[in-house]
């Protein structure tokens, strides 16, 4: 099946349509992390690059983002069961930070290669970080800043998972477009990702050498 219909409808924000390619693919018996990758994944991927670009606005994104979510919903369990064992992830964007396309693309990412994903959203205060590993105790927690003001927010959340005594609990991996390897590597962080798709292939790099 030619799974470039599916990534367009996404882009397209044709929230029927992608449900129905969906249903069609996983009846035809297209491998689950297939459709998500080659698929939804892809047209994600296409919409985070025109919004970028200013080829699509705010509306269109939004729109976007619930054919790929009703999409998903189709093959969610199947992907739960693909990725048994993968873990729980925790992601958010910080206080002050109203950025979360990245962020979401990167959580369906992390859902799509069998995490359970808590996406806690946009704007999160530091202690929300903190609490939310506290409570769900997961194997990855997800930072995100797409802004120079707010990416000193991620190290203040490191801290708090210092200070938590939590800290060696989990794997922190962050992200956006003013953040680098470097910064990452300044604050503690464990792993940066340059991208969405990366960010998985890094982390599961980074499991496989401990």
């Amino acid at each position: 099946m030619d799974l470039s219909k599916l990534s367009e409808t996404i882009v397209k924000g044709q929230i029927d349509e992608a449900r129905e390619l969906t249903e069609e693919a996983a009846r035809s018996g297209v491998d689950v992390q297939e459709i998500m990758n080659q698929g939804l994944i892809v047209g994600m991927e296409t919409v985070g690059q025109k919004w970028k670009n200013d080829e699509m606005f705010m509306p269109e994104v939004i729109r976007s983002a619930k054919a790929m979510s009703g999409a998903l919903d189709i093959i969610r369990d199947e992907l739960d069961k693909s990725g048994s064992g993968a873990g729980t992830m925790v992601i958010g964007t910080v206080a002050g930070d109203l950025h979360d396309i990245g962020k979401n693309l990167a959580a369906m990412m992390f859902e799509g290669a069998g995490y359970k994903v808590i996406n806690l959203g946009i704007d999160q205060p530091n202690e929300a970080f903190v609490n939310a590993v506290k409570e769900h105790k997961p194997k990855v927690l997800g930072i995100s800043a797409l802004l120079t003001t707010t990416m000193a927010r991620m190290g203040e959340i490191i801290n708090g998972l210092k200070e938590a005594g939590i800290r060696d609990e989990v794997t922190v991996i962050i992200g956006g477009a003013p953040v680098t390897d470097d910064f990452a590597q300044e604050i503690g962080a464990d792993i940066y990702a340059p991208n969405a798709r990366a960010g998985v292939e890094r982390a599961e790099e980074f499991f496989k050498a401990k």
